[in-house]
């Protein structure tokens, strides 16, 4: 089933590359992609509980799902995220 989810504090690239590559790192989770111009993260899910499993791992990356409580700690942890993803990317 395929699932998109829009999230908050995406900014770029680099923040794509670490949503990819840690939600890729879920079981039953798969294709993922990430649209940074409509802050999006689209993905096939194969398990009941995989789209909990991806928001909750999107949260503790700093980028919450839009609606939920976006926090100063999680705006920080999508700054340290984003450039994990630069620095890996690269």
């Amino acid at each position: 089933m395929k699932t998109t989810l829009e999230i908050q504090n995406l900014k770029c690239g680099g923040c794509a590359h670490t949503i990819i590559s840690k939600l890729n790192d879920l079981k039953g989770i798969q294709n993922v992609s990430v649209n940074t111009e409509t802050n999006t993260v689209s993905f096939e899910n194969e398990l009941p509980n995989g789209v909990e499993s991806a928001t909750t791992l999107l949260s503790k990356l700093g980028y919450p799902v839009d609606g939920d409580t976006n926090s100063i700690g999680k705006k920080a942890k999508s700054f340290v995220s984003c450039a994990v993803g630069r620095m890996a990317k690269s």
